[in-house]
């Protein structure tokens, strides 16, 4: 706009629109009488000039719109209904700042604008920084009683339908959700849950408002000392009773008479007799009883809840909606006139009359008798009058009124009751909700009350806001101009002074015969004169009041009636007498109810009139009318007020139609010029709203004044010099009498002026003294260095003169000893060679006697030797043989008792008895034997060589030892023999495998032919469906598979729904666990504060902390414990405490309930997942064939095997026979070998005839088996006995250490077996009778199964026959064609089952062919191992054979990476590696080395198979890192350096687990996994921990990043110059602003994000979880600004898109250089991103339209049209949106379906997931530094 427009458009009156604009085309010249104009719509308009008045001029188009009039430059009446006007419709803007007052206007439409987020994004903002709203001036109220500690007010006031009662329940919304209780209470809850209760009885639909408030209150909600809520109390005032018995036209009565007759039809509501409310005669009066968009029913059932909140008994819940109902029948009484009218009576069969009685429990023959007549009461007598008609009926509404103001006082004072606390109120604030000026066509006593309370308050607010502000400018002394404003206390003496209306109206009640008609004239005689009183002309019994808002004509009959609010005492009586004691106790006398009602309470006081006045001077009290209560009850309220800080809500009503959005100029205008709205405009520009008493001013900023202005005594003056210095411009304060005067802002500055010079003298101290301190410290640590040094260099000194004499003094004693002894060593070899020369000289003369003698002791020696061992050969040979003969005579039989034994299965059992034993003893004996063996070889070696004498005579021993080679001979033949026999046994086996080859080839013939008819048929199925169907599967494939992929959407949508909602429940069931702590932290003090007792309940538990399943306790075992909580610290304490832990543990575990459903949903869905990526199916031809082969390899092996024992036994018998071919000895021993070797293959081929029928058993029981059962089964390794070595090689060393230990103590030779051939055999039988016994029971098993899916198949085959039969029927009943196309489509569905099963079919036998490749695997693994196995075996033992001696030699280990300590060491590990630890103590070592030193600790538990240990350190573990995480809850460090341990624990349990993790791990880290125990368990407790840990690292990282987040991204101006600045009004300076300065740049959040990823970075933190973490933080950030941004009109512009744009472009750019771009972060950012180009975006033009609609695709419709609403011009050239434009934007975003919501949750948490990342670290390679202190951990 050009400048010399500003000043050509004014404003000019109009009597439609109240006023116009218009634009002036010819100038103005002083003395003319008329103004050349141009209206909006291009037509000339001429205005007169009255009186020489200009009028209002218009401000520019860029202030329109603002959020506070007071800062339009031109502040009139035309600007302010403009501003308003354009921001109710233009914008949707409903609330406007007008300097203190909150002006809202009704929309008359619910708006997304109270929801929690938007609560959260008002909490903490100073009251100018964001747009107008109610949550504003609720936060200015909540943070001026914690700052001032002054008690707040909201007056919230307005007409009747402008949505006072609405606003009053968002503020204590707002009140409950930011001051929450501190306890379990949830009185915030409670405070909320009254509203829907004083609703139900308290509002109704009037004319201009469906949920009208016919009653005021007052709520005050009490705050503590640390400002949460702890209570609240209500004043209710002048409850409207004549609704309950008569509505106006288009009425209705209150809300619970509605809703109780919509749910009449509940059980529990049968014995109430009610109906729908057309039938009641006080419902259905004015008309419709029901109200669109409005639900009695449900609005109900809120009703209910609410009370079931507030602690009220469902019994009194009962009474109450019995009383209501009662209400309703005594409504629909039927009154039967007599007697010409003068008595009526009610019949006795009346059903109402009976309902009424029964509901309230009073006899009903009374009722009926006394409704119809009254006693009166003379001085001589008493006598029962009959009443008429009216009268009856007259009193029968006096009766209802009563009763229902009874009973909702009883429910007012119930309310308060459960909203009061004992805890002391520190302060309050109080909302008040209350009537609104109203005027209807008949306005009675009512409307006068009413009106009345509006001129009291409007009379406060005009002392508040005008009176008292001026007079304190005139007291002071400060240059101001009065202003007129509008005083209604005349009109308020016009009521309520003496002998006012109020006055005449209760002389009049006194009266005896006093009427309506006479007051009425009094009124006229006494008043007559005044300037708020009229008389009407037409009428004699109607008064005119001119009220601040408009004149009011009352129609005075009734006044007289309601005032004194009479009802008969014999009725009350009855009531009384009730059965009901709830109903009893509503009645009871005024002096027993007053000591229970509080005194506020507005409820009116009911007189109880007989017959005649009661004379007694003591019931004046009880006369008082209720027009004189409700005066007292409003100075009561207004005391109340006047004592606390005011804040300003005036509703607005835009239409009188209740239409959304629309504006009523005429309406709005009368409603601001009434609400004092333009008065404040008036005066806020030149208003002074700070103001400082000169001593308060000095104390405070005394900081900032020089040193030479305070040597002055003048304060003031003093003042004066300190602001002309910090302030330059003096019309910014004004200097009074006493207190200095601040414009808006100016206190706020001396503030920050004063922060600053504080901040910089605290620096400067805490520099000065932290400098001393540490010279201090310097100096006393020098000192201390130069003594110790001293001391130390000194005795240095001493001990270096002490060595060096030492030294001197060694050298001499050495020199001296060694000299001695060389002298004494030759003097001694001297010696030795003197004495040997004499004993050579003896010798030579005695050398050939002593020899002579030497050799013949040496033959005797020898002969002798042989005589005894020939004789003890001799001896022991015979004895051999007999025990050899006697031992195979036994065995014999005992080989034929075992054969018949083992031919019976049922002996089976008894022959495995002592089986295990007897294998030892065996190899016991085999292995002696072997010994014994050994040493008569070297003894038989020693003789040859030492009796060379005897060769002649060993010869002929070996000649008979070559003729003894013949019986040799036939035991080869017998040999051969068996070889023949085996031969033939294989020979059978071969021909009954063709056998059973041959009939498995028929079964497969018949089989295939079967199939191919079976495949024919299918072939001519699908034909024929092909033919009907071809165009139908043509168009369904694309459907198909275009389903198929919204299906893998929708359930990988669904998928992270579940996660998301499963990681909730975890952080829910965390919080639950923390308040769990807390609580019982609470117990603990509460028990030990008394007496100071200490038992184990005071003490933690390291296990009550953790939640996994294997120390999960039971219920009863926690209701136990608290119970006994309660005992201990006693009822009264206890009491709330036992049910907070009750329903605590009740949460936790409906919440453990869910996660296990949760964790369900999800494995079958990954199943359901991983079925399609199974492979097809193996044949059956296939597994039969398996087993054949299987079966044949098997006796091949054995022929083969019993080849090699055969060649083996050849070879040894040639090779012992060269070597031993010299003694006779030998021949025995070797012939009893042999002996004992046939023997003992006799019995394993018994034991292996026993095996092979065993075995084949087993064939025939695996042969019945499903395919898939039959190949697992005969490839399982237990069913072979030879091929799991293995597993007996420790039992083998056992014994054969058995037998070094006691070689020399055995006698008995024993069998011999090199093999362990039969060991083997006994163990291999063992195991098979084992797998016998499970096979048995698997076929038991499965032969049951295969029954029952066989009855459940003809089940389902009986309902298909049903089916199949209806469908017949059917068919048989339309006509031709339909048959025709009915029997086409069952042909379809029946193939479509078909083809669905064969796809299902085929799905189990590729997941079955899956699982047998799996298993090949690993048996073909198991192969592999076994060969290698036996490849080391001859070499060990030949390794044996070479040593004399057996010993088992220990061979030192490298470092297994395992840890070793002692089970009372844990507590120490606990606290040196996880509770005091630091993270900079391990910063220099591998990352996340607590977590592998805790895996190896576990290792070594796992190792020594302990599982309690195991146990304990994963449960202190855990604990541990709770409670370290507890403590260290604000510190990001810790909390990223615990999450690094914890997943890399949860990856070592992983990784050497042994399940399916291995894949990636080397050989040397194969060896380190776990062998004993599967800790599945405890990984899902660690996976869980995990998430908790990271939801803190998330909560503590955005405690740090949010402060920043609106001044570094929102506000910081990165390209300086760019933003502009507009005028603000006076909000934007609230007084309520914080100290100092705030602001952050966006470089500032940069370093906090470089922090932040060097401090995981170092901490070893999985690079993937920093991606999540960071796509958090950036969702966080986005969230926050783009919801600031919603909210604040001052930064949606041009200008501020750019910068925004810039700082975000600056994030990414971090992103980009961290190497997160995949992280998901930069798209989070992308609703700011859109935002911002939303905000730069041309929007004039349609395509404009169209180009916003196809970017803005990440924000939603109410986002887009909020943001151009609020979008602001700051330059003239700039144009504002036009409301087509947006109308159009409407349009094109009307098919989106997004959500309603306008703000993001910037609570919201991305589901966590924690991929598997291996550790290419092995544990052996791990160092532990000494700083860790864990000496005590041992390597092993």
């Amino acid at each position: 706009m050009v400048a010399s427009q500003l000043y050509t458009l004014v404003w000019i009156p109009d009597p439609d629109e109240v006023w116009k604009s218009a634009e002036i085309i010819k100038d103005y010249k002083e003395g003319d009488k008329s103004l050349q104009l141009k209206l909006e719509d291009e037509t000339l308009y001429e205005f007169d000039l009255q009186g020489n008045e200009l009028p209002f001029l218009r401000n520019p188009d860029i202030l329109v719109g603002e959020n506070d009039l007071t800062a339009l430059s031109y502040l009139h009446e035309p600007a302010v209904l403009h501003n308003l006007k354009v921001r109710f419709l233009e914008s949707n803007h409903i609330y406007t700042y007008c300097g203190i007052v909150l002006v809202a206007i009704n929309p008359y439409e619910q708006l997304p604008i109270y929801e929690q987020d938007v609560i959260y994004a008002y909490s903490g903002q100073n009251m100018g920084d964001m747009d107008p709203h109610i949550f504003a001036v609720a936060e200015e109220a909540y943070k001026q009683m914690a700052r001032d500690e002054k008690n707040q007010s909201i007056i919230v006031s307005g007409e009747s339908g402008a949505g006072k009662t609405v606003s009053a329940k968002y503020a204590m919304r707002f009140f409950a959700t930011v001051g929450g209780s501190a306890s379990e209470t949830n009185i915030e809850a409670k405070v909320l849950a009254s509203s829907p209760i004083m609703e139900a009885i308290g509002n109704a639909k009037t004319t201009r408002n469906d949920n009208s408030s016919r009653f005021g209150k007052y709520i005050q909600i009490g705050f503590d000392k640390r400002y949460h809520i702890i209570g609240a109390n209500m004043r209710t005032y002048l409850l409207e009773k004549s609704r309950v018995v008569f509505q106006a036209e288009d009425e209705r009565n209150y809300h619970i008479f509605y809703q109780l007759c919509a749910s009449a039809s509940l059980p529990e509501f049968k014995d109430l007799g009610l109906t729908c409310a057309e039938d009641f005669f006080y419902t259905s009066q004015g008309g419709g009883t029901s109200i669109d968009g409005v639900d009695d029913a449900d609005d109900f059932e809120k009703t209910r809840h609410a009370f079931t909140l507030l602690g009220v008994k469902e019994s009194h819940q009962m009474a109450i909606f019995r009383i209501i109902a009662a209400i309703l029948h005594l409504g629909n009484l039927e009154i039967q006139s007599e007697r010409d009218g003068d008595a009526c009576s009610v019949s006795s069969e009346d059903e109402h009359l009976n309902h009424f009685c029964s509901l309230l429990g009073v006899e009903q023959g009374q009722m009926q008798h006394w409704l119809c007549h009254r006693k009166l009461v003379t001085t001589a007598e008493t006598y029962v009058k009959s009443m008429s008609v009216q009268q009856v009926v007259n009193a029968r509404n006096a009766l209802a009124k009563h009763i229902y103001a009874q009973l909702f006082g009883w429910i007012v004072q119930h309310i308060n009751k459960a909203l009061h606390t004992t805890v002391k109120q520190h302060s309050f604030i109080g909302v008040l909700d209350i009537y609104g000026f109203e005027t209807f066509e008949v306005n009675s006593f009512e409307q006068f009350c009413i009106n009345y309370a509006n001129e009291k308050l409007q009379q406060q607010f005009n002392s508040h806001v005008f009176k008292l502000e001026q007079e304190e400018y005139m007291k002071e002394g400060i240059p101001w101009t009065l202003i007129d404003f509008y005083d209604n206390q005349p009109c308020i003496d016009l009521i309520e002074a003496k002998l006012g209306i109020l006055d005449l109206l209760d002389e009049e009640c006194k009266v005896p015969k006093g009427t309506d008609q006479n007051w009425a004239q009094k009124l006229y005689d006494r008043h007559g004169g005044s300037q708020h009183f009229q008389k009407p002309r037409m009428s004699n019994i109607s008064f005119i009041v001119l009220h601040f808002a408009d004149k009011v004509e009352y129609q005075c009959e009734g006044f007289l009636e309601k005032n004194r609010d009479t009802v008969y005492e014999e009725q009350i009586n009855i009531l009384k007498a009730s059965k009901y004691q709830m109903v009893a106790d509503l009645f009871q006398d005024e002096k027993d109810a007053a000591s229970a009602t509080s005194l506020g309470k507005g409820t009116s006081k009911i007189n109880v009139r007989s017959a005649r006045p009661v004379i007694k001077a003591a019931n004046k009290e009880h006369k008082k009318t209720v027009g004189h209560q409700f005066r007292n009850s409003l100075h009561l309220l207004m005391e109340t007020l006047n004592a606390t800080t005011p804040h300003y809500v005036r509703c607005i009503k835009p239409n009188d139609e209740k239409l959304p959005f629309k504006f009523d100029a005429k309406r709005a205008v009368q409603q601001l010029r009434a609400c004092g709205v333009l008065e404040t405009i008036r005066i806020s520009a030149a208003g002074f709203p700070s103001r400082w008493t000169y001593h308060d001013f000095f104390n405070r900023y005394r900081v900032l004044m020089k040193k030479r202005d305070l040597s002055k005594n003048d304060k003031k003056q003093i003042c004066q010099t300190l602001l002309e210095d910090l302030i330059k411009d003096p019309d910014k304060f004004q200097f009074g009498r006493t207190k200095i005067f601040f414009r808006a802002g100016q206190v706020a500055y001396l503030e920050k002026l004063r922060a600053d010079k504080f901040r910089a003298a605290t620096i400067m101290i805490q520099k000065t003294v932290r400098g001393w301190l540490q010279r201090i410290k310097y100096q006393r640590l020098r000192r201390a260095a130069i003594v110790i040094q001293r001391y130390t260099r000194g005795h240095l000194a001493r001990r270096l003169a002490e060595h060096l004499r030492r030294t001197r003094a060694a050298i001499t004693l050495q020199k001296q000893y060694r000299m001695l002894r060389i002298h004494r060593a030759f003097q001694r070899v001297r010696k030795a060679t003197i004495t040997i020369q004499a004993f050579a000289r003896v010798c030579e003369h005695k050398c050939p006697l002593v020899l002579a003698e030497h050799k013949a002791t040496i033959l005797q020696k020898y002969a002798r030797g042989w005589l005894a061992r020939t004789r003890f050969r001799r001896i022991r040979g015979a004895t051999i043989v007999l025990q050899c003969y006697y031992r195979r005579r036994k065995a014999r039989q005992q080989l034929k008792a075992l054969k018949i034994e083992a031919r019976s299965a049922q002996h089976l059992k008894k022959l495995n008895i002592g089986m295990e034993n007897k294998v030892v003893q065996l190899q016991r004996k085999i292995d002696e034997q072997n010994k014994e063996y050994k040493l008569l070889n070297e003894q038989l070696s020693t003789l040859t060589s030492a009796h060379s004498s005897e060769v002649e005579k060993l010869k002929k021993e070996l000649e008979q030892y070559q003729q003894s080679q013949q019986g040799d001979g036939n035991q080869l033949v017998s040999l051969r023999e068996e070889m023949e026999h085996l031969r033939l046994e294989l020979e059978k086996a071969h021909g009954e495998r063709k056998v059973v080859e041959d009939s498995y080839v028929k079964e497969k013939d018949l089989l295939r032919k079967r199939i191919s008819d079976l495949e024919e048929e299918n072939a001519l199925l699908k034909q024929e469906k092909e033919e009907l169907n071809s165009r139908i599967l043509c168009q369904s494939e694309d459907e198909f598979a275009r389903s198929t992929a919204e299906e893998n959407i929708q359930m990988k949508k669904e998928l992270e729904e579940e996660r998301s909602r499963y990681q909730n429940l975890i952080k829910e069931y965390s919080r639950l666990e923390q308040r769990y702590d807390n609580l019982r932290d609470e117990m603990t003090i509460i028990k030990q504060a008394p007496g100071h007792r200490r038992n184990p309940s005071n003490q933690s538990s390291l296990e009550s902390d953790s939640n996994y399943p294997s120390i999960s306790t039971s219920e009863i075992g926690d209701t136990e414990d608290v119970m006994q909580q309660v005992e201990e610290a006693g009822m009264d304490k206890a009491a709330m405490d036992m049910s907070l832990f009750l329903k605590l543990q009740k949460r936790v575990r409906e919440l453990e309930q869910e996660r296990k459903k949760l964790q369900t949903q999800l494995e079958k869905k990954e199943q359901e997942s991983k079925k399609a990526q199974t492979e097809t199916e193996m044949a059956s031809d296939h597994e039969d064939f398996a087993y054949n082969s299987l079966k044949r390899q098997e006796l091949e092996s054995e022929n083969k095997k019993l080849k090699n024992e055969l060649n083996e036994l050849r070879k040894a018998i040639a090779d012992r026979a060269t070597q031993n071919n010299s003694s006779h000895d030998v021949q025995d021993s070797y012939n009893l070998l042999l002996n004992q070797l046939k023997s003992a293959n006799e019995e394993l081929e018994v034991r292996k005839e026993e095996v092979l029928i065993l075995r084949s058993q087993i064939m025939k029981a695996a042969q019945q088996k499903e395919p898939g059962k039959n190949m697992e089964t005969l490839t399982s390794p237990a069913s072979w006995p030879n091929s799991d070595k293995h597993i007996d090689q420790e039992d083998v060393l056992e014994a054969y250490q058995g037998i070094c230990e006691t070689n020399r103590k055995t006698e008995d030779w024993g069998y011999l077996n090199e093999d362990g051939e039969l060991g083997l055999a006994y163990q291999g039988l063992k195991q098979v009778a084992r797998l016998l016994e499970a096979q048995l029971q698997d076929q038991r098993r499965e032969h049951e199964e295969e029954v029952e899916a066989l009855q459940n198949q003809v089940d389902a085959m009986k309902e298909e026959l049903e089916k199949q039969q209806q469908a017949f029927l059917q068919t048989l009943q339309l006509s031709p064609e339909a048959q025709v196309e009915f029997g086409l489509q069952q042909e379809i569905t029946r193939l479509t089952n078909e083809n669905l099963d064969l796809k299902e079919l085929l799905e189990k036998l590729e997941k079955n062919e899956k699982k047998l490749k799996k298993q090949l695997k690993i048996y073909m693994k198991k192969v592999q191992d076994f060969e290698a196995y036996q490849a080391m075996v001859p070499e060990e033992r030949r390794h044996h054979e070479r040593n004399r001696q057996v010993a088992v030699q220990r061979k030192e280990k490298d470092f297994q990476g395992m840890l070793e300590y002692y089970k009372e060491d844990e507590p120490l590990l606990i606290r040196n590696l996880i509770t005091d630890l630091k993270p900079q103590a391990v910063s220099a070592t591998v990352p996340c080395l607590p977590a592998y030193i805790l895996y190896m600790c576990i290792r070594h538990a796992d190792y020594i198979n302990d599982d309690q240990k195991v146990h304990s350190l994963l449960t202190s573990t855990i604990n541990g890192i709770k409670k370290v995480l507890k403590r260290h809850n604000d510190d990001f460090e810790m909390t990223s350096f615990w999450l690094a341990n914890t997943c890399r624990l949860l990856h070592c349990l992983k990784q050497y687990s042994g399940d399916g993790f291995m894949t990636q791990n080397t050989p040397k880290q194969n060896e380190h996994c776990l062998k004993n125990f599967d800790l599945t368990e405890y990984r899902q407790v660690l996976s869980h921990l995990s998430i908790q840990i990271y939801q803190q690292l998330i909560k503590v990282a955005e405690g740090i990043l949010q402060p920043m987040i609106v001044s570094g991204v929102l506000e910081y101006e990165s390209i300086q110059g760019l933003s502009g600045v507009k005028p603000m009004g006076y909000r934007n300076r609230s007084s309520s602003m914080e100290d100092g300065d705030n602001s952050y740049s966006l470089e500032a959040i940069v370093r906090q994000l470089n922090t932040f990823h060097t401090t995981m970075c170092e901490h070893g933190l999985d690079p993937e979880i920093i991606q999540q973490v960071f796509k958090q933080l950036f969702y966080m950030i986005n969230a926050v600004a783009l919801n600031n941004l919603l909210l604040r009109k001052d930064v949606c512009s041009w200008s501020t898109g750019m910068q925004l744009r810039f700082n975000i472009s600056q994030l990414e750019e971090w992103l980009r250089g961290k190497n997160l771009q995949q992280s998901g972060a930069p798209q989070t950012l992308e609703p700011l991103i859109q935002a911002a180009q939303l905000l730069q975006l041309k929007k004039k033009t349609s395509e404009d339209a169209e180009a916003i609609c196809s970017l803005c695709t990440a924000l939603t419709t109410q986002q887009i049209v909020k943001i151009l609403n609020l979008y602001t011009p700051v330059n003239e050239f700039e144009e504002r949106v036009t409301v087509a434009f947006i109308r159009d934007i409407q349009t094109h975003l009307q098919e989106r379906n997004d959500p309603p919501q306008l703000l993001l949750d910037f609570k919201h948490m991305f589901p966590v997931l924690f991929p598997f990342n291996p550790s290419s670290i092995t544990m052996d390679t791990i160092h532990i530094p000494a700083s860790l202190n864990l000496e005590f951990l041992n390597k092993v």
